[in-house]
């Protein structure tokens, strides 16, 4: 009896729904395909069709891809399949871009062997006032083929399943819903900017999604934390729509580690019953409860610890004073105003190597403007302190630039010949042919390569201004225009391998001491997780190929515009004053295409310097609240080993 007791595993105790974690989208995508292919064949099988229900978004991709590769690669048949989508705005054409019936299509049923008589998506196109009846009968075909089988869903910021927001009923069918702003902005990279975004959606109601007989809730990345703990291990209320998964008989969520980090398992993992108290972990466990009890580090005590469920640190441990001055010298210990390592010295707990001295830098900036906004300050004291710094603009960023600056950059360029006494009839002409189309280009058409080409280059010569700004040689500046990026619309291609060899080439031709990249997995349209991605499997081939200089080469990971680092995360934290911050803020405000009203720039409306100084700040506060140096503002890094 006793054995069976020490047996007992309390790690997913927290949780009231039966969740399953894995390394990465990619992993937890082919888990879920796997899932409905075995549905699928099950119910071929027996000569029974399979009824799907469908979600869409950015969530589903990967999953939709891994079937339509179990179709053409494993012969799954999806002819005995039958799907109804969760939702679609409302009003919207149905082969607009952004629809979810283009979307389906693109994504998967182009691409499988379904029968087009069984595909079922809410209609988009229909007056008003026939969408009460068109939802009727959306509920009335479910039932008809006997209910849905298996219902894929992913999850909003606000916990919406489906376009069911906060406040919809349990009971609630297939009905025309008003969108919720915080979802209309979360959208909003969908669409060239917020006011295109529809206010109406028709959604499947909640008590639909509860009738299917098995769930599975998909969730990626560090901006669905929040809501998966709510929804799995908060209470049950309409207020968090996907918490009323907990009452479903058969339903499982696949999350990735990001989107797990605030499950109580890995939030607080000491509550889950014994574990292995490691450094890292204690410096998580005591700056959340200073964070938690308002408290410079040096200032809790025994009671805080037993208190906030750190009795069994303290045993293990000893006193509070001791445990607090060591989290305390790993705080400080991070914090360096020399973020290429300090030359000519001996500091054992420095985050960077002294040597050698200076350093070959590469900074990779997933979009034009990515260095200066995430880490323009470093990017400056790198520079200032002597290191051989490189800069890597990894794609264009065209599709970023506004219709109404290519005609204000055309109108100049034609201006400036006019006054240089320059009769140039082809740059005329290309304003012409561009005022032409952007006159008459509806909002689902592709930009012509021509004005695709225009949009990068001004963009282009935003980033090769910033670098002189800073101080950076042009022959440091290297503009990459990355293959997987130039699709000229929001979706982007997987990373391909011409991707990869160029960056490993770039790579082994400046043969690095320090590497810079965007470890912010938040971006709405996924560029900086593929421009990751691509250093990541750059480094591991040449390391696996043997490059000697590969073994002394460190990789720093910065955030982007729409996230920091966690405080306890921080291994290298670089102080600014109130100059550099400004230093900074001019250095951004060189993009111009990029300030004010900026297309796809995901649900924050702030201009992208004014989210860097708000999170830069926020650093610095935390880290004057937890008892350290109280500074203007700070750029934080994590460093990744491979």
């Amino acid at each position: 009896m006793a054995d069976q007791i020490r047996e007992i595993n309390l790690i997913d105790a927290f949780e009231r729904v039966p969740v399953t974690i894995v390394d990465d989208l990619k992993k937890g995508s082919v888990l879920a395909a796997k899932q409905i292919a075995r549905l699928i064949r099950d119910k071929q099988a027996v000569g029974q069709p399979c009824v799907l229900g469908l979600a869409t978004g950015s969530t589903p991709k990967t999953l939709y891809a891994e079937l339509v590769r179990l179709h053409q690669e494993e012969g799954l048949s999806f002819k005995n399949v039958i799907t109804f989508n969760l939702d679609e705005y409302y009003p919207i054409e149905n082969d607009a871009l952004q629809s979810y019936n283009s979307y389906m299509h693109r994504h998967l049923f182009s691409h499988i062997d379904i029968d087009p008589g069984n595909i079922h998506i809410p209609n988009g196109e229909l007056p008003k006032e026939a969408i009460k009846q068109h939802c009727a009968d959306y509920e009335s075909k479910i039932e008809a083929v006997g209910g849905i089988d298996l219902q894929i869903l992913g999850i909003g910021n606000n916990g919406h399943i489906g376009f069911n927001e906060p406040g919809s009923s349990i009971y609630s069918r297939t009905r025309l819903i008003n969108l919720e702003n915080s979802t209309r902005l979360a959208n909003a990279y969908e669409f060239a900017n917020i006011s295109q975004v529809p206010r109406l959606a028709i959604t499947m109601g909640i008590s639909t999604i509860m009738k299917a007989r098995k769930v599975i809730l998909l969730a990626w990345g560090p901006a669905k934390a929040p809501v998966i703990r709510e929804s799995v291990e908060g209470n049950v209320t309409e207020q968090v729509p996907a918490s009323l998964l907990q009452q479903h008989s058969d339903c499982a969520f696949i999350i990735d580690t990001a989107a797990a980090a605030e499950l109580t398992r890995f939030r607080s993992p000491w509550l889950t019953g014994e574990m292995e108290w490691t450094p890292k972990l204690i410096k998580k466990a005591v700056v959340n409860m200073a964070i938690d009890r308002n408290k410079p580090v040096l200032s809790l005590t025994n009671n805080d610890y037993n208190e906030y469920g750190l009795g069994d640190l303290l045993v293990e441990q000893g006193d509070a004073y001791e445990i607090n001055l060591q989290v305390y010298y790993m705080l400080r210990d991070s914090i360096t105003g020399w973020p290429g390592g300090k030359p000519n010295a001996n500091i054992p707990a420095h985050p960077e190597r002294s040597q050698p001295s200076p350093k070959r830098v590469v900074i990779f900036s997933p979009h034009p403007d990515d260095d200066i906004i995430s880490m323009g300050g470093t990017f400056q004291r790198l520079h200032d302190q002597g290191h051989d710094v490189h800069v890597a603009y990894q794609t264009s960023g065209n599709i970023a630039v506004t219709d109404e600056f290519v005609t204000r950059f055309l109108d100049f360029a034609v201006g400036f010949e006019s006054i240089a006494g320059i009769n140039n009839e082809t740059s005329q002409g290309i304003l012409n042919d561009v005022r032409q189309f952007l006159g008459k280009k509806k909002s689902n058409q592709m930009d012509t390569e021509q004005i695709r080409a225009i949009k990068g280059l001004i963009r282009r010569c935003e980033a090769a201004a910033t670098c002189r700004y800073v101080g950076i040689a042009d022959a440091n500046i290297h503009f990459q225009n990355l293959p997987f990026y130039e699709t000229g619309t929001i979706e982007k291609k997987p990373m391909g391998e011409e991707d990869v060899l160029m960056t490993m080439e770039l790579l082994r031709k400046i043969q690095p001491h320090q590497v810079f990249a965007a470890g912010d997995l938040a971006d709405p349209h996924g560029t900086h997780k593929v421009c990751l991605d691509i250093v990541f499997e750059a480094l591991r081939r040449i390391k696996a190929a043997g490059d000697e200089w590969i073994g002394d080469c460190w990789l720093w990971l910065y955030k982007g515009a729409w996230q920091e680092w966690n405080i306890e995360e921080i291994e290298m934290a670089i102080p600014m004053s109130p100059d550099q911050v400004m230093k900074k803020r001019y250095g951004i405000f060189i993009h111009q295409s990029q300030k004010d009203m900026v297309p796809f720039q995901g649900s924050d409306s702030r201009e992208f310097w004014q989210r860097a100084e708000e999170r830069n700040s926020n650093t610095a506060n935390l880290y004057a609240q937890l008892g350290l140096t109280h500074y203007a503002a700070m750029e934080a890094f994590v460093r990744w080993h491979y």
